[in-house]
């Protein structure tokens, strides 16, 4: 399975949608998306995870990296994830409160974080 990205600007929010698997092989994709897109001056990122099948500790690793990327110009990362299987691997590693997970693109765009 490879891995699909796409993004889209909605006012001052990039919206990045993955889909298929993000593991040892596919991360350095996402990784040079991230970096690109904070590179370009994208600080306020969301990624919808709702596509994703499969996620190891790489695609976690390079997660926080995007986090902390953002935050070093006080942006934010923002991710979309409703299933159950992709959930509990945020909750097993502590990371639920790292992240603010939401329940949909709308919802998260509407946060205050």
């Amino acid at each position: 399975m490879d891995l699909s990205l796409t993004t889209r600007t909605e006012g001052d929010f990039t919206i990045v949608v993955v889909g298929g698997e993000i593991d040892v092989y596919t991360a350095p994709k996402l990784r040079e998306q991230l970096i690109d897109l904070v590179s370009g001056g994208s600080y306020h990122l969301v990624v919808d995870m709702e596509g994703v099948e499969f996620l190891d500790s790489t695609g976690l690793g390079v997660l926080v990296g995007g986090l902390k990327r953002v935050r070093a110009h006080e942006g934010t990362l923002r991710l979309v994830c409703t299933q159950e299987r992709i959930l509990k691997i945020f909750r097993i590693t502590g990371l639920t409160k790292v992240f603010p997970i939401h329940a949909s693109v709308e919802e998260a765009l509407a946060a205050k974080d």
